[in-house]
């Protein structure tokens, strides 16, 4: 095991797959069958439809999510704890595995890395994980571009042929308004330039149809929100065809069904239903799948991961994106709904740096030297802090179910800073562990695998926060109260004329309710940090994603295409050509 103080992650990454056992190695321990193993190299995926089908008396195991509180702009290590539970979970001898989404390559060569995990609490193989794995998001981009193209080479069509002429290439005429247009393009890089961009430049009437469009991030298209919540490829077929990519003059929706397009669209994505097997660097088995943002969607791997975990493992570990009040809401209100499965237990990751800087310390950017506030001991803004963790823990008690408050320690913390937060989680009668994963691997995750297997033998009655006949704007009155604490929603008048057609029309009646907000505070203001007061939450819109079935209130501003920054991951990464091995990852 290499000291990650002194090695970089791409470093133990290259170390630990020196000895990562072969394929079939691992399809035995699993108790796979060769044919439901799908060979991509180290990487394989399996054959879900195959698994399910042979496993489905199986007893579903034990179902682990990990969540955080409100983080610093740096994260506060929900993967690399996921992947130290495991890690810890194996210590102990379990059967234990989990599905981790895939990275955007936005992120990985933007500021944020490859959410690989980190240290000894590490995903590999690293570059394959890193670098488009098994080309998911590669298929969605793909898929997601075939409708754009299916949509502007319609509108083209319409300009310039007659109904008769139509009529004989055997299309009718949808009349597509163009100041109507739902759909985008999507690349997998953070590219602010694409924002806002006019295409059908070109000379003649056959250069694609004038428009005003833009170009957002892959991982935020609605076939990434399809593919995380899907149930299998019958579900994925039926979702992909039901989505709106436009409106008619008249306001009806233009569907991908409209366009002739959705069945090609899940050709290109037939594969993406099969997770990608990975592991941690001491060798237990981690699926990966799905990828989706949580601030501006689900933030959840996917369903389909989860279903094949629980029958493969007898702990199966999930993550939610962001925060308690983003991420394990929708886990809580919108994943469980869709796949009927009852989590056993939620890990709140937890970290001095971000609860002192809730507490009032000085502000956290990407890119500069932390404060000295943040590596000396400071007692009291600690305290001062634990109120976003103790809000996020009232939350998870909510839903009913356990949860397990992880402080995820970093080398400046103190043994005094560590105690205090012992001492506050025992005043609020919730269990509390400390965690060294990054440094030690599965020996600095025991306190807290231990933690997690005791809080999996409670029960306590599963609640959601609302019912499906709860209309929209109680909804998200409801979410705004109980989950961030505000005293109430404001309206603009846009959203609550949305808001008014969607509760009147029963075809929305079962669609999610999918918060769109900064995961930066609690509130919409990503500035105002530990539990503000005397607020309330503006929505300002609401997305429609027909296939997903999701209803997007918008809180604040959120772009759909992050920008790159001015000291991006990307100026680190190189090969070593005598080796081909990627160096600089992170």
């Amino acid at each position: 095991m290499l000291d990650p103080v002194k090695y970089k992650d791409w470093q133990i990454a290259e170390e630990a797959e020196k000895s990562l056992p072969s394929v079939e190695e691992f399809r035995k321990r699993m108790g796979l069958l060769e044919d439901e193993i799908i060979p991509y190299g180290r990487t394989p995926k399996l054959d879900f439809i195959k698994i399910m089908e042979r496993l489905k008396d199986r007893p579903d195991g034990k179902y682990i999510e990990v969540t955080a509180i409100t983080p610093t702009p740096l994260g506060e290590g929900k993967s690399t704890t996921s992947l130290g539970l495991i890690e810890g979970l194996g210590k102990l001898g379990k059967n234990v595995g989990g599905c981790l989404r895939q990275p955007s390559g936005g992120p990985t060569m933007n500021v944020k890395g490859s959410a690989a995990g980190g240290g000894n609490a590490l995903l590999i193989p690293m570059t394959e994980f890193s670098l488009g794995l098994t080309g998911d998001i590669n298929d969605i981009m793909n898929a997601h571009n075939l409708g754009m193209v299916a949509l502007n080479a319609r509108m083209q069509h319409e300009r310039n042929y007659s109904d008769e002429r139509l009529a004989q290439a055997g299309l009718r005429r949808l009349d597509i308004d163009p100041e109507r247009i739902q759909w985008s393009f999507v690349m997998d890089f953070c590219c602010q330039a694409l924002r806002k961009m006019e295409i059908g430049l070109g000379e003649g009437k056959l250069d694609g149809y004038r428009m005003t469009t833009r170009t957002n991030i892959a991982v935020s298209s609605e076939l990434m929100a399809i593919l995380a919540v899907a149930r299998d490829l019958q579900d994925l077929r039926e979702r992909i065809g039901k989505i709106v990519l436009a409106y008619d003059r008249k306001g009806n929706p233009v569907t991908t069904e409209d366009l002739e397009v959705a069945g090609a669209m899940t050709a290109w994505m037939r594969n993406t239903i099969n997770p990608t097997l990975c592991y941690t660097v001491e060798h237990q088995p981690c699926l990966v799948h799905a990828g989706p943002f949580a601030n501006i969607a689900i933030g959840q791997s996917s369903v389909i991961g989860d279903r094949l975990g629980l029958k493969l493992f007898d702990y199966h570990v999930t993550e939610s994106g962001f925060a308690a009040d983003i991420g394990f809401e929708k886990f809580w209100n919108v994943k469980c709904r869709l796949s009927g499965l009852r989590p056993s237990c939620s890990v709140l990751v937890a970290t001095i740096r971000a609860l002192k800087m809730h507490g009032g310390g000085p502000e956290v950017v990407p890119g500069k030297e932390l404060p000295a506030e943040y590596t000396q001991e400071n007692l009291e803004l600690l305290e001062r802090g634990c109120e976003n963790l103790f809000h996020h823990v009232r939350n998870v008690k909510k839903s009913g179910i356990t949860p397990v408050v992880c402080i995820n320690r970093f080398h400046t913390d103190t043994e005094a800073e560590i105690e205090l937060v012992r001492r506050l989680c025992a005043e609020h009668d919730v269990r509390c562990a400390l965690s060294e994963h990054w440094r030690y691997g599965g020996e600095g995750a025991v306190e807290l695998a231990k933690a997690v297997v005791e809080a999996c033998e409670e029960e306590h009655p599963f609640r959601y926060l609302y019912e499906l006949d709860t209309p929209l704007t109680k909804r998200v009155e409801l979410i705004a109260k109980e989950v961030y604490g505000a005293d109430g929603v404001e309206w603009s008048e846009e959203a609550l004329e949305k808001a008014r057609r969607f509760e009147k029309d029963p075809k929305y009646a079962d669609y999610c309710t999918m918060m769109v907000k900064t995961h930066l505070s609690l509130s919409h203001d990503p500035k105002l940090k530990g539990v503000p007061k005397g607020w309330k939450l503006p929505v300002r819109d609401i997305l429609e994603y027909g296939g997903a079935r999701f209803l997007c209130p918008m809180a604040g501003s959120i772009s759909m295409m992050p920008g790159t920054g001015s000291n991006p991951a990307y100026r680190r990464v190189d090969v070593d050509t005598k080796t081909g091995h990627v160096l600089g990852l992170f």
